[in-house]
């Protein structure tokens, strides 16, 4: 647990009162690449269950192969799935679709034990039971692919397992995976395999390169490059969350990843991979130079506190109290000053609120509407003037969607669209 420093900035007026929907709209599926087969393709029928974007993928990481069973006695229904693989106990459990966490039991020693769930969009709802420990809060915002928990046997359970529904209200439903039914019994190759969008100068131009994390077995950085293949830096697992920044100070961003069942990050630098243990397993990563000396520093939020940590060099922190607990982070230099600020975006009114510092030391904040419900927050200096500028990333088309005005909350403002990473379908 990361201590809190005295001073504490306050969240604006507007970001206090800002209305909340307890449903964050869900994101567009995977388009599957090739090598990767849906979930229960061979035994799959159509469904006419009208589900977000038409499915769910399976809840654990790209590639993994697992067996689903169920029994007339299943409790709560039939349409349960228990889920298996050999040494499975302490297996990453990561979340189906994109939601928010209405539920994460961490003590729950009857029933489902140990739970989460995340609610989607349309009254859906998945559940994942008999966690061993769960790395999530309440109000969080996941998305497709995030870890949850880890396998295990809480609650009524006579060996470990995972215990998954997806529901309508409270009514479970039958499976679907990949767009398909699911077939009870077989053993499918889950196909979560999600591209992750970001933004960072990671070639030496001015201007901010865009990236994605591609979630799998061997996680890979693609680096677009216009007109030629993508830089693909192959660094991290599946269930890390990826941040870039540039560690060394040499005007290059580089890689990393954070490891939440760890509560560490991981440095790509020149001398070797830096491992910084910070925060715990529930916060969200984030990276930016706090004091201006041209290196980046790692630091986190924690929607449980809508608090930014801020880690120093020195490994003294600052905190910043902005938005709510269902708030993704975002950072940039708004105001051009070489300090990186802070900022958070709300997926489902697709809403940044962005904090700046003036030249007298008081921070105010300022929102700014952008993009559509669904939409992936990614910053970036589109045009290397020294300013970070807006931009999203919308996962049903793979298209980054880069914003620039005279300045942040300007009106006017021009939009290039730009389509890298793998849609999700």
């Amino acid at each position: 647990m990361v201590s809190v420093p005295q001073s504490r900035a306050t969240p604006s007026p507007r970001s206090r009162a800002r209305l909340r929907s307890a449903v964050v709209p869900t994101l567009a599926m995977l388009l599957v690449g090739s090598g990767v087969a849906l979930a229960s393709t061979a035994a799959a029928t159509p469904s006419a269950k009208k589900t977000i974007a038409g499915s769910y993928q399976m809840p654990f990481p790209c590639g993994q192969a697992w067996t689903g069973t169920t029994r007339s006695s299943h409790s709560p229904s039939s349409k349960a799935i228990d889920w298996n693989r050999p040494d499975d106990d302490g297996d990453d459990v990561v979340s189906s679709g994109p939601g928010t966490v209405t539920v994460a039991n961490k003590t729950g020693k009857t029933g489902y034990g140990r739970y989460v769930q995340v609610t989607h969009a349309g009254g859906e709802s998945t559940l994942y039971g008999h966690l061993s420990s769960v790395v999530v809060d309440v109000g969080a915002t996941v998305d497709q692919g995030t870890l949850l928990g880890y396998v295990g046997t809480t609650g009524n359970s006579t060996g470990p397992h995972l215990h998954y529904e997806q529901r309508l209200g409270s009514t479970v439903e039958d499976a679907i995976f990949g767009g398909v039914k699911f077939a009870y019994g077989s053993t499918p190759t889950s196909a979560n395999c999600v591209d992750v969008p970001l933004a960072a100068n990671m070639i030496g131009g001015a201007a901010a390169e865009l990236v994605v994390f591609r979630r799998a077995l061997r996680s890979t950085f693609q680096v677009q490059r216009p007109g030629a293949a993508p830089v693909v830096i192959t660094f991290g697992k599946g269930t890390d969350e990826p941040l870039l920044g540039d560690w060394d100070g040499d005007g290059v961003a580089n890689v990393a990843v954070r490891r939440p069942a760890e509560s560490a990050f991981y440095l790509a630098t020149p001398a070797g991979t830096q491992k910084i243990p910070y925060g715990i397993p529930t916060d969200k990563p984030v990276a930016g130079d706090w004091d201006g000396d041209g290196r980046a520093e790692v630091g986190v939020r924690r929607p449980s506190t809508a608090s930014f940590y801020l880690r120093a060099a020195d490994g003294t922190q600052t905190d910043i109290v902005i938005g709510d607990a269902n708030d993704l982070p975002v950072t940039g230099d708004w105001n051009g000053d070489r300090r990186t600020d802070v900022g958070v975006y709300d997926v489902a009114t697709a809403t940044f609120t962005l904090r700046f510092v003036g030249v007298s030391g008081v921070p105010w904040t300022a929102t700014v509407p952008f993009g559509q419900a669904g939409d992936l927050p990614v910053p970036g200096d589109w045009d290397g003037n020294g300013f970070t500028d807006l931009g999203g990333w919308r996962p049903g088309t793979a298209t980054f969607l880069n914003r620039q005005a005279p300045s942040l909350t300007a009106d006017a403002r021009t939009v290039t669209s730009v389509r890298f990473g793998r849609p999700r379908r």
